[in-house]
């Protein structure tokens, strides 16, 4: 079964870069502008991790991040962020964030940590006793 990614950002560019590299790992994407949007797809489709923007109109990423740990607290999040605010980081790290990338950030490690986080070695079947 794939993983299920799902990408909170306002910037449209963004969403699109992203879906196109996570899509091509193999991971079945969903995209969300806003927080209302991302938290609904949370609730319908609980996607193992989320890439998720600090800072977003109307609702922010701290904001967000609580409804999605509130919502299912197994969900990992991957904080993204233009600002280098570390309070705001540590803030988010504390509500659960696993990590974050600062903006603009290398598209490759990116891609990496997220390989890391959803192909870790517990997906693998291995027999039992052999």
């Amino acid at each position: 079964m794939k993983k299920k990614l799902l990408i909170v950002d306002d910037e449209n560019g963004i969403r699109i870069l992203l879906m196109e590299v996570f899509s091509s790992e193999g991971y079945e994407t969903y995209q969300a502008s806003n927080g209302k949007l991302a938290l609904e797809i949370v609730r319908n489709v609980s996607p193992d991790l989320v890439l998720l923007d600090m800072k977003i109109p109307g609702m922010d990423g701290l904001d967000i991040l609580k409804h999605i740990k509130s919502i299912d607290a197994s969900i990992k999040v991957i904080m993204m962020t233009a600002y280098g605010e570390l309070d705001m980081i540590k803030e988010a790290t504390d509500l659960g964030a696993i990590m974050h990338f600062t903006k603009p950030f290398d598209i490759d490690e990116l891609r990496q940590a997220v390989n890391q986080q959803l192909r870790t070695p517990n997906n693998n079947s291995y027999a039992v006793g052999s």
